[in-house]
């Protein structure tokens, strides 16, 4: 059988993110390349001439739609973009790392907008508000049903920063517990991605407790 090897590529765009030793394929090399104008969007390449190593690549590309809600650009199963028009740079290279990470034998489905934050016992849940916003809650309960504010304020401010942080989202004024996407479209599934991370973004815990001292509690702008 004559092995499917990845196409020469010469334009490929900017690499933006690599994972030099995939832990599931040969510690072959694998990048994230964002596309140049006019196309948007993205490609998952690797120069390996490992037997496999295009399928890999492809399965990469799968996860990734699959974890972060992207789509793909036509005619290439290896091409990726939101269907915003919005290339999300930070998110998308978060994606990449986490589809590469991801043992190929798994099954592939979107992250919950819920998580439970181990520090407080409470259900950290992220609900969409339309026109690309979302607001973080502390919840109670066996189900985390039951919204509170007892104590999980802190907690909330610190997921809303990170979701800042690592989605490229603005801290909507009025409230610290309220971040959006600035291309107004919802991406629950990049959003339940990040969640998972945000709670542990030392550089946004930092800056809240810098925040606190100073007698105010508010979300960090994002990167």
């Amino acid at each position: 059988m004559v092995a499917r090897m990845p196409p020469a590529i010469t334009d490929i765009g900017s690499r933006v993110e690599l994972v030099s030793l995939d832990p599931h394929f040969h510690d072959i090399s694998i990048a994230l390349y964002e596309q140049r104008p006019p196309a948007t969007g993205y490609v998952i390449h690797s120069y390996s001439s490992y037997e496999g190593a295009l399928e890999r690549v492809e399965y990469a590309a799968e996860a990734m739609r699959i974890l972060g809600g992207m789509i793909s650009t036509e005619g290439n199963p290896r091409g990726l973009r939101f269907a915003c028009g919005s290339n999300h740079l930070l998110g998308s290279k978060r994606i990449f790392i986490e589809a590469v990470k991801i043992l190929p034998e798994a099954p592939l489905e979107q992250r919950p907008l819920a998580i439970l934050d181990k520090k407080s016992g409470l259900t950290i849940a992220v609900a969409s508000e339309g026109d690309g916003a979302y607001r973080v809650t502390a919840n109670r309960g066996e189900d985390g049903g039951e919204e509170t504010t007892d104590g999980g304020e802190r907690r909330v401010a610190i997921a809303a920063g990170g979701l800042a942080r690592l989605g490229q989202m603005t801290p909507l004024e009025g409230s610290a517990n309220r971040v959006g996407f600035e291309c107004g479209h919802s991406h629950d599934a990049l959003v339940g991605l990040l969640l998972t991370r945000a709670m542990n973004v030392r550089a946004v815990i930092r800056e809240l407790e810098n925040a606190a001292a100073r007698g105010v509690l508010a979300a960090p702008k994002g990167m």
